[in-house]
């Protein structure tokens, strides 16, 4: 009897001992999916898929891109979220991440800090404040003058409620004091469209591409959300010049994040390869093209960003009264 349990007692150490090296291989050691809650062809599929194309180079393992559109990404966010926490599925995520809870709490149910593990902020995407090329408005200070001597007629395009065009013109509006009309549209495009034919005020829109409609005397820059004056526009003041100060918080995002429980020491292997990944020269200049800013921030300092920018949104939509479409 005291043999037997012995022998038993042994066979359960040897089980506890070999269960761990079941999963001591480095990581990676099989494809990593990248999941993009938005439609081929956007800012953050072309990011994730630079990032796939260095990252799979410098891995050893093939790295995709899967996208998963709808619902403002919460298809995508859902599944990533609810994927086991092995730095096998990640998520490449956007403003819509921190916003989605805020608007659509019953939809959205899920922490955007808690309940995921952050790997890297990986790009941000400033915005610039455009308005027609023949607009009677040539400045911020113009905008507000007109809202002020008649509410409501002043009006600002978005790619839709609580996207980063509404939520820059919402902020704007409330820091001005004043009454200002979200216009949504099915995307940044249309908006953009109705702005340059005069029958939309103006619109804060990523920089990408701006700069050859100004040169084609079809926009004019108002004003740009940077800490400094862009070199593309360098006549046009920064907000904080025109009296707004800290609007470069309003850029558009985009980051990896992971289930929640990833390993501390996957997802700094996955933050060590994105960096490397944003510093090469090939990525950079893709990067500048889409007028995007490089960052490469560490989990720590992306999980410290989602909260402020949680926080952040999270008093404009309440003060404005946002609601969702």
């Amino acid at each position: 009897m005291k043999r037997t349990i012995l022998q038993l007692a042994a066979m359960v150490l040897s089980c506890v001992a070999v269960a761990p090296l079941a999963h001591s291989g480095p990581f990676p050691e099989k494809q990593i999916k990248l999941v993009v809650g938005y439609a081929p062809g956007g800012s953050a599929d072309i990011v994730a898929r630079l990032l796939a194309k260095e990252m799979t180079t410098s891995m050893g393992q093939s790295v995709i891109v899967e996208n998963k559109p709808g619902a403002n990404a919460l298809i995508a966010t859902k599944e990533v979220m609810r994927s086991d926490p092995d730095g096998y599925t990640l998520l490449v995520t956007s403003l819509s991440h921190v916003v989605n809870p805020i608007l659509n709490p019953k939809n959205a149910d899920y922490d955007p800090i808690a309940g995921f593990s952050p790997v890297s902020l990986l790009v941000t995407l400033p915005l610039v404040a455009v308005a027609a090329h023949d607009s009677p408005f040539s400045s911020m200070n113009d905008l507000i003058q007109k809202a002020r001597s008649a509410p409501g007629s002043v009006s600002y395009g978005s790619a839709g409620n609580g996207g980063s065009g509404h939520l820059a013109g919402a902020l704007f509006a409330l820091n001005a004091g004043v009454e200002m009309t979200n216009v949504p549209f099915k995307g940044n495009a249309p908006a953009l469209t109705e702005v340059m034919a005069g029958r939309v005020s103006f619109t804060y829109f990523p920089m990408v591409g701006i700069a050859e409609l100004v040169q084609d005397k079809r926009l004019k820059v108002l004003a740009v959300a940077t800490k400094e004056r862009m070199a593309r526009f360098p006549q046009a003041p920064t907000m904080a010049e025109a009296g707004f100060p800290g609007f470069e918080d309003t850029a558009i995002w985009l980051g990896v994040i992971a289930p929640p429980g990833l390993p501390p020491e996957i997802a700094n292997r996955l933050y060590q390869e994105t960096r490397k990944a944003l510093a090469l020269a090939s990525v950079k200049t893709r990067l500048e093209g889409l007028g995007a800013l490089s960052v490469g921030s560490s989990p720590q300092e992306f999980s410290r960003y989602l909260k402020t920018d949680s926080e952040r949104w999270a008093r404009v939509i309440k003060a404005s009264g946002i609601k969702p479409n």
